[in-house]
């Protein structure tokens, strides 16, 4: 009997010790929320594993709910205190609205064999950003040479050239210069709004000159595109008939 009793100490004993010898799971955290995700966004996340056990924990299988998860695991043996991370991808691509999927990861652990984790997001629909407009100005006139013609020496002849701002921004005219003080230029107006028209009044004196010729005018404006515009003007200028 005494012998008896004594068997029965150790056994329980010895089970007592087995309980203690086991692994256990432990995650840090078992849900994760990604929040707002638009359609077609590929979003993931870590969960961290720790064995809290005083026995081998042996990662057996990591199955997810849905063959848009993918998830691995860094090392599949935990020993005691030990720790690993399983990644978590999800593809949100042609789904909308609420998602709630689950990862069950299957272990050794005799009293939690299937660790369940969780994530879950809300995915809403992909929109098409509009292209940003950029506003400029852009000079547009209405000719970019003249010919005055025949000339008589000593006249004063001019011309209009029209001109608008073709731009959706304001068009500043900086300055307009000339290549000889035998021309002028006024223009009517150094600001245009878009859609805006105005005029250069270009002047040439013929004084002192014959015979062929040609100068030029240039406008400056804060045109990006063509900020040098020139007009060429031309004449044949004949002596003063007596």
């Amino acid at each position: 009997m005494k012998q008896f009793v004594v068997l029965f100490i150790l056994i329980s004993f010895g089970n007592y010790l087995a309980q203690f010898n086991e692994p256990r799971i432990s995650a840090k955290k078992t849900l994760h929320d990604f929040g707002t995700v638009v359609e077609g966004q590929v979003v993931s996340t870590s969960f961290e594993i720790t064995n809290t056990g005083s026995a081998d924990l042996m990662i057996n299988n990591v199955q997810a709910s849905c063959g848009c998860t993918a998830a691995q695991p860094d090392k599949r043996t935990l020993k005691p205190g030990e720790k690993t991370s399983i990644k978590v991808e999800f593809d949100s691509a042609n789904r909308l609205g609420p998602q709630d999927k689950s990862v069950y990861v299957m272990t050794n652990d005799p009293k939690k064999p299937n660790l369940l984790l969780r994530f879950t997001c809300v995915i809403v629909q992909k929109t098409e950003s509009k292209p940003v407009e950029v506003k400029v100005p852009k000079l547009k006139l209405s000719k970019y040479q003249h010919n005055f013609g025949n000339v008589e020496e000593g006249k004063l002849v001019d011309v209009k050239i029209a001109m608008q701002n073709i731009g959706n921004a304001v068009l500043e005219i900086q300055d307009v210069k000339t290549t000889c003080g035998c021309t002028a230029a006024l223009v009517s107006s150094k600001k245009l709004k878009p859609g805006e028209k105005g005029n250069i009044r270009i002047e040439l004196d013929s004084s002192n000159r014959d015979g062929a010729f040609t100068r030029t005018v240039i406008i400056y404006s804060n045109d990006p595109a063509a900020p040098n515009q020139v007009v060429t003007l031309s004449a044949n200028i004949q002596k003063r008939k007596k």
